[in-house]
């Protein structure tokens, strides 16, 4: 890795601004720093992503646990919100094993694990237009959630629900529990995090104004449901107030994270002969851009609302889930 990372990957002045938000007041040094203590690296995932979202967020953590001067409180809650396929879970590896470089004691958990279980998802989700049993907003226990969080962040050690999608006819159940020992910096992945509730007044206006993108995709019986789900997403914002950051992983389209699934359960059948169905995967990712419409939930955190922040960063995909940009949410709007 020689010469400046980032010019050749994405725009840099977006990522340097990120960079100092992050905590590095020098990010040249930091750079050089950085190819020294890697060496020889070698992925999963694209060195994009290394340079572009893994490295600044565990910078980002260092800074805010007191290591680098900052001062701020452990443990930290940071979300990292993204479409199924963008390769979350390898992101999540990666940020794990290179945290105790920095002296972090990291885990990465999806929201998935903190699923409802099997009998009650089935009488939540009784009648969806998607057919599925898990995936869309009240699909999670975020009571338990919230909990677990509570008893961790009052000390004791964190333990929270493991899901197996396994179970259940691949539809997936409860799978007794995960202890982690020692855990300073929590990072909560899935594709909802963060989303916030329209509300009935804000979500009516949306859905009165003439026929657009987002609403003209959607068939009657999907727009009939989006209600339900804004209102299942209310029950989400205690959890989503414990953030202490938020990160942004976005496609460059809509579309892609369909075929990203789609490749991904193609892959695990070859190695393990098992998968989703083509149509069943296709049901899931319809499940996340048709319950809480991108256009309505997901490009709001790019910005600042009431009552909530902007995300901390938002990083942009190409279609082989390479960075493209990165930088702060705010640099993005």
């Amino acid at each position: 890795m020689s010469g400046p990372p980032w010019p050749w990957c994405f725009p840099p002045e977006p990522h340097r601004r990120l960079l100092v938000r992050c905590g590095v007041s020098d990010p040249l040094a930091w750079a050089e720093e950085w190819r020294q203590r890697l060496g020889a690296w070698q992925g999963p995932p694209h060195p994009s992503l290394l340079w572009g979202l893994i490295l600044p967020l565990l910078s980002s953590c260092y800074s805010r646990s007191g290591n680098g001067g900052a001062g701020l409180r452990y443990p930290l809650l940071i979300g990292l919100n993204g479409p199924v396929g963008a390769g979350k879970t390898t992101l999540g590896r990666e940020l794990e094993r290179l945290a105790p470089s920095l002296g972090l004691r990291l885990a990465v958990v999806s929201i998935d694990d903190a699923y409802l279980p099997f009998e009650q998802r089935l009488q939540r989700l009784a009648g969806n237009p998607f057919g599925v049993s898990r995936v869309p907003p009240g699909s999670h226990d975020v009571p338990l959630l919230l909990e677990c969080l509570r008893r961790w962040r009052s000390g004791e050690p964190l333990q929270l629900p493991r899901f197996d999608k396994r179970l259940r006819a691949a539809q997936g159940d409860r799978a007794g529990w995960r202890r982690f020992e020692a855990v300073d910096v929590l990072v909560l992945e899935g594709w909802l995090v963060g989303c916030r509730a329209l509300g009935v007044s804000a979500l009516s206006m949306a859905m009165a104004k003439p026929l657009n993108e987002w609403n003209n995709s959607l068939s009657p019986a999907e727009l009939a449901w989006l209600p339900r789900w804004d209102q299942e997403l209310q029950a989400y914002q205690p959890l989503w107030n414990q953030l202490d950051g938020l990160w942004l992983l976005r496609p460059s389209r809509w579309s892609l994270p369909l075929r990203w699934r789609l490749q991904a359960e193609a892959r695990q059948r070859r190695s393990s002969g098992q998968g989703l169905q083509a149509s069943e995967v296709a049901a899931m990712v319809r499940a996340t851009l048709a319950s809480l419409p991108p256009e309505l939930y997901q490009v709001g955190l790019e910005r600042t609302v009431p009552g909530s922040s902007a995300a901390t960063a938002l990083i942009k995909l190409d279609g082989k889930r390479r960075c493209i940009w990165s930088g702060s949410a705010d640099d993005a709007s």
